[in-house]
């Protein structure tokens, strides 16, 4: 069964060979929550910082 519209390659700026593997698209979501929160987190605790200083 093959309903892909694709039938060629050729031409194609990026295919990622592992969308078909789970594990593979968990670690690169576990990644970037991780890089969000860390964001999250560095920017709140700068807050904070800089409002201590100006009180």
């Amino acid at each position: 069964m093959n309903s892909s519209p694709i039938t060629t390659w050729e031409g194609a700026e990026a295919y990622f060979t592992f969308a078909d593997s789970p594990s593979v698209m968990m670690i690169i979501l576990a990644l970037a929550m991780a890089a969000t929160i860390g964001a999250v987190v560095a920017s709140a605790l700068h807050e904070n910082h800089t409002y201590i200083d100006y009180k």
